[in-house]
């Protein structure tokens, strides 16, 4: 459910031209959301019809703009419904953050150690030729530093489509993992992004507390942030109204991808989400609502995760877009077409989120254009 690298297709230019007719303005969602005309907001939401993508759902938060939602493009390319900010999205690997979040509330109760291997919460389960579970700890799960491949390079998602109705649950996805090779793509660091790790987090959280991680994300996160358009989707294959369609390139053409099941995604991937929610979560967490000082802190310690002067920390991944100004988010990409994309400054008084409706876009514009704007918020 990671976010990689996309490039700009020329079917996606062939909605670039209608983007840009589309209104970006959304009701107020505070007094102070006429001040957000103000030129970084606008010149931001003009850039963005111009990526490419079919629709994004736009949250701003600053001190001098309160919470602004906005949009640019259409929600539904087939009914035509413009984004205005409000819509419901699977949020993908930013589910990851949240996951990480449980288990670093758990290290602070002292239910669980980072330094404590994975067999000792789950005895026996990794013992491969290639994989030991007494040799991985839960902070090196956390900051995919664990040597496990990800399960979505097993034969069995080689067609995704195929497998978009099914219930699978997280355990079969780490055995699916542990039939496979070590990744040929780990930095000096151990750096190797796997969906695995946090599926696997998520049984230790089971193991500890008796409760699923999407129980636990209710409990500890959603309920306590009075987060009302935010849950654990289990099989559910819709998305809540108003909703943003999801679309992916199939045999040339963009294709509605929105129903699928993501079960399998679990404590990797699979909150839905709104982009006010997600960012009434990131403030919460940045400003020590969720985890004490310690275990905020350790969520913070990062290892360079191959990609410019980005940095992965427990659950979250540290941006430098503009040189010498750094920000805190998680990206996200899932199957059925929706990717997410966020910033937020350490002190939490100024984000921005971005749901997207399609598979294809220029992300890098896109990451630039949020670096710009949280940069230039006031």
């Amino acid at each position: 459910m990671r976010c990689r690298k996309s490039i700009l297709v020329a079917l996606a230019l062939a909605f670039t031209a209608s983007l840009a007719m589309v209104s970006t303005t959304a009701p107020a969602a505070s007094a102070e959301t006429p001040r957000c005309d103000a030129k970084p907001l606008q010149t931001a939401l003009k850039a963005l019809k111009e990526v490419g993508a079919s629709g994004i759902s736009v949250t701003v938060k600053s001190p001098r703009c309160g919470v602004w939602n906005g949009g640019v493009g259409l929600a539904d390319l087939k009914t035509g419904r413009k984004a205005v900010g409000n819509e419901h999205s699977r949020i993908a690997s930013d589910t990851k953050t949240w996951t990480a979040t449980v288990v670093l509330q758990l290290v602070g109760e002292g239910r669980i150690k980072l330094d404590d291997t994975v067999d000792h919460y789950l005895p026996g389960l990794i013992r491969t030729k290639f994989y030991d579970g007494r040799k991985i700890t839960i902070r090196q799960l956390l900051q995919h530093t664990s040597g496990l491949p990800d399960y979505l390079d097993a034969p069995y998602w080689n067609d995704l489509d195929a497998r978009r109705w099914d219930h699978v649950e997280p355990l079969q996805t780490v055995e699916q993992a542990l039939t496979l090779p070590p990744p040929d793509d780990r930095t000096p660091a151990g750096f190797s992004y796997s969906n695995t790790n946090y599926n696997l987090a998520g049984l230790i959280v089971t193991a500890v507390t008796g409760h699923d991680i999407g129980t636990e994300i209710e409990q500890r996160i959603i309920e306590p942030l009075g987060l009302r358009e935010t849950y654990w989707p289990g099989d559910r294959t819709t998305l809540p109204k108003p909703d943003l369609r999801g679309y992916a390139e199939r045999n040339g053409a963009l294709r509605d991808r929105t129903e699928w099941n993501t079960s399998g995604a679990d404590a990797s991937g699979a909150l839905v989400s709104t982009g006010a929610d997600a960012t009434t979560f990131w403030t919460a967490l940045m400003t020590g609502k969720l985890l004490a000082p310690d275990e905020l802190a350790e969520m913070k310690k990062t290892v360079p995760d191959g990609s410019s002067n980005d940095r992965y920390g427990l659950g979250v991944e540290r941006y430098e877009r503009v040189p010498g100004f750094v920000t805190w988010g998680h990206s996200g990409h899932m199957e059925s077409g929706h990717k997410f994309r966020n910033a937020v400054t350490d002190d939490g008084q100024r984000a921005v989120t971005l749901l997207i409706g399609s598979e294809t876009f220029d992300s890098d514009r896109v990451d630039a254009i949020i670096g710009d704007l949280i940069r230039d918020l006031r």
